[in-house]
C-alpha cells in the first residue's frame, strides 16, 4: 500500500467520524428542543401583532400563530391586554399544519384562566359586579370573567323579580337587558361549560326587608316613576323601586271605569302620587288621576246655579235619579225635587234614557257634585233668570245671524 492509499483511508475514516459527530450533534439538539403537543398549555411570548394574525414564541422550532376564527373570537377587551413582548397563555391546537406552523389560541387559555378564576370565586365566596347580557325562557345570563353565566328565575333577587311583569321572557327580560347586577358563583362544570350564578345569594335583603326600606324612604305628596304588575276588580298595584303601591279604581281617573283594565295594563310604565302611607301595616296609597288635570271642573264653568239645561236619564234609585248633562258630568234629582206631589220612587214619573229639561240648583265643585231639579223648572222664583238668559240668548242669535249675512254680501 501506497502513501496516497495510506492518506485517503485517513481521510474516510475522519470523514465518517465528522458525520457520526453531527448527526448526534443534532440529534441531542433535537432532544433538547420542547416539541409542542396538541392539547397542551403553554407559555409564549407575543413576538409580533398585526390584523390578520399574532406570532407567539413558544421556544419551538418556530414561531406559533394565533389567527383566523381564534382571531375573531377574541373580545375587544382581550385584545386590547395584548402587546409585544409581553408574556402570556397560549392552547396548542395543532404541533404543525400544512405550511409548518405550530397553530395556537389565545381565546382557550383566556378562557382556561377565567375557569380557574371562577373556582377561586366559588371558593372564596366572592359576589361579581356584572352586567346582565341576555335572557332565555328560564332566566337572566350575565358574563363573569369573559364567562357566560346563567341566572335562574329562582335566583333573581326579590327587587329585580317584583320588577318583572308579562308572561314570555320578552315581556319580563327584556328591559333588564344592559342593567348591572351583583352576582355570587354557585356552581360550574368546566367540561360542560356551565355557570350557575345567583343574585339572590349576593344580595342580603329579603323581600320584607326591602317593602320596608322602600315605604320608609318614600314621602307622601311626592311623584315616583312605576310599573303596573297587576289588575283587581278594586284598583291596580304599581311598583316603586321594589315595593308595590295600590292605585284604587277611583284613583286611576277622573272618568268613571268600571274596571282597571279600561285604562291600565300589566307591565305598562306610569307616573304616581303617594296620597297616603300606613306603615304600620305597611302600605301604599297611590293615585294617577290626582297627577291629571281635573276636567269635571272645566266641564262645570259653563254651568250655573239657576241655569235650565237638557239631561238625559240615566239611573234610578230609590232616593233620586240621576242625570246625564254634557259628555260624562252626570247631576242627582233627589226625589224631592221631582214634583210637587209626594213620589214613592222616580220610576212612577221618568224612564232611563228620557230626555227632560231640568234646574241647576245647587253646585258643589269639591265634591263633584251638581243638584238638579224638575220640579222647579217652571218655578216663578227662577222667572226674572230664565228672562234675562232667554234675553241674551236671543241676542247672541241675532248678532249671530248678522254676521254671517255680513259673510255672504262680502
Amino acid at each position: 500500500m501506497d502513501q496516497n492509499e495510506t492518506l485517503s483511508g485517513t481521510n474516510n475514516a475522519q470523514g465518517d467520524h465528522e458525520n457520526q459527530s453531527m448527526e448526534a450533534l443534532l440529534a441531542s439538539e433535537t432532544l433538547n428542543i420542547d416539541l409542542p403537543k396538541a392539547g397542551e398549555f403553554r407559555k409564549g411570548t407575543i413576538a409580533s401583532i398585526s390584523p390578520n394574525q399574532i406570532l407567539i414564541s413558544i421556544g419551538a422550532k418556530s414561531e406559533g400563530v394565533v389567527a383566523g376564527k381564534d382571531l375573531e373570537q377574541l373580545t375587544e377587551e382581550e385584545r386590547a391586554t395584548l402587546e409585544v413582548g409581553k408574556e402570556v397563555d397560549v392552547f396548542v391546537i395543532s404541533p404543525e399544519d400544512n405550511n409548518g406552523n405550530v397553530v395556537l389560541s389565545l381565546k382557550r387559555a383566556f378562557e382556561q384562566a377565567a375557569w380557574e378564576n371562577v373556582e377561586k370565586l366559588i371558593a372564596d365566596e366572592t359576589v361579581v359586579e356584572t352586567k346582565i347580557i341576555g335572557y332565555n325562557k328560564g332566566g337572566l345570563i350575565a358574563a363573569v370573567n369573559g364567562l357566560r353565566g346563567f341566572i335562574p328565575s329562582s335566583q333573581i333577587s326579590a327587587v329585580r323579580r317584583a320588577q318583572t311583569t308579562g308572561d314570555k321572557p320578552d315581556q319580563r327580560y327584556q328591559k333588564m337587558v344592559g342593567e348591572p347586577i351583583s352576582v355570587r358563583v354557585m356552581e360550574m362544570d368546566r367540561e360542560r361549560r356551565r355557570l350557575i350564578l345567583s343574585e339572590r345569594a349576593a344580595s342580603t335583603e329579603t323581600r320584607s326587608e326591602l317593602r320596608e326600606r322602600i315605604i320608609n324612604e318614600l314621602e307622601e305628596g311626592q311623584t315616583y316613576a312605576g310599573r303596573v304588575t297587576s289588575l283587581a276588580d278594586f284598583g291596580a298595584f304599581v311598583n316603586i323601586n321594589g315595593a308595590d303601591g295600590l292605585v284604587h279604581l277611583s284613583e286611576i281617573s277622573w272618568d268613571h271605569i268600571a274596571h282597571p283594565k279600561e285604562a291600565l295594563e300589566v307591565g305598562q310604565e306610569v307616573n304616581v302620587k303617594v296620597i297616603n302611607i300606613d306603615r304600620e301595616k305597611k302600605r301604599i296609597g297611590l293615585s294617577i288621576r290626582a297627577l291629571q288635570d281635573d276636567p269635571w271642573k272645566n266641564r262645570m264653568e259653563k254651568f250655573s246655579v239657576g241655569q235650565l239645561v237638557e239631561g238625559v236619564i240615566t239611573r234610578l234609585t230609590k232616593f233620586g235619579a240621576f242625570a246625564r248633562l254634557d259628555g260624562d258630568i252626570e247631576g242627582l234629582i233627589h226625589i224631592s225635587e221631582l214634583s210637587d206631589s209626594r213620589v214613592e220612587h222616580p220610576k212612577e214619573l221618568l224612564h232611563e234614557g228620557d230626555v227632560k229639561t231640568l234646574r241647576v240648583i245647587r253646585i258643589e265643585p269639591d265634591q263633584r257634585r251638581i243638584g238638579l231639579s224638575l220640579r222647579k223648572v217652571d218655578s216663578a222664583a227662577y222667572a226674572d233668570k230664565d228672562f234675562k238668559l232667554l234675553t241674551q240668548e236671543l241676542r247672541q242669535s241675532e248678532e249671530e245671524e248678522n254676521e254671517n249675512e255680513s259673510e255672504n254680501k262680502e
